[in-house]
């Protein structure tokens, strides 16, 4: 009855947001992957995935990537000890996520808890309907691939100075109609970016150093904004 009930509001939801994910319009929602030092990380990620014992994954580019970099410290001190799989790759847009997903990085696993936050990559060159197209498709492959796995679906993070930085706007947008893909039984959405930000709106440097990639004190307010959703999403 639960697999039924998810299926129909993911038809809903995609009505909704009058999607069709026909490969041919846009790059977003076409499975790809990429060369070089990618395919060996993705294969690494594959590799610790069919080691089983996984109960929490964080799927994502480079932000998700950065938890083994400068939010080191914060993973291990979070998720250190709650099976977590780091499944984020530096520089991968929707189309690439997807990609993986459907090669390996799921495979065998059935995780509690995935936490989605992914899209700043497309910004550049798809528009908000189309990221949201992408980010819809992720959410439908885990949904189908581990129906039991609840989902964590974050708002794109803010990028750029201020609001009038063009792929700032693109990610709001997009946020504005992902968010009508909760259904606060098995997505659950959450517009962390204000935490970010200087009460003007700002982005400054000590939060993220270019202005798109987290600091250490980054990861401290991304890991304790969610800290009660995953716990909670956990049974902890």
């Amino acid at each position: 009855m639960k697999v039924v009930s998810r299926a129909l509001f993911l038809a809903i939801a995609a009505t909704a947001l009058n999607l069709s994910l026909r490969a041919e319009e846009h790059d977003a929602i076409k499975p790809v992957p990429r060369e070089g030092g990618w395919m060996t990380r993705h294969e690494a990620m594959n590799a610790r995935v069919k080691q089983g014992n996984v109960d929490l994954v964080f799927i994502g580019d480079s932000i998700t990537q950065g938890w083994e970099g400068r939010g080191k410290a914060v993973w291990e001190k979070f998720y250190g000890t709650r099976n977590a799989v780091n499944l984020g790759i530096g520089g991968d847009r929707t189309q690439h996520v997807i990609w993986r997903l459907d090669n390996g990085n799921l495979e065998g696993i059935s995780p509690k808890l995935a936490v989605i936050m992914i899209g700043t990559n497309n910004s550049g060159s798809n528009t908000p309907e189309q990221i949201a197209e992408g980010v819809t498709a992720i959410v439908t492959q885990l949904q189908k691939m581990t129906p039991k796995t609840k989902i964590l679906l974050l708002a794109v993070f803010p990028r750029g100075e201020n609001d009038a930085d063009t792929r700032r706007q693109v990610n709001e947008k997009t946020n504005a109609i992902i968010a009508k893909l909760a259904d606060d039984e098995h997505v659950f959405f959450r517009d962390i970016g204000k935490k970010f930000l200087q009460e003007d709106g700002t982005l400054t440097r000590e939060i993220m150093p270019d202005l798109l990639h987290l600091s250490e004190q980054g990861y401290t307010i991304w890991a304790e904004s969610i800290e009660a959703d995953v716990a909670s999403l956990l049974g902890q």
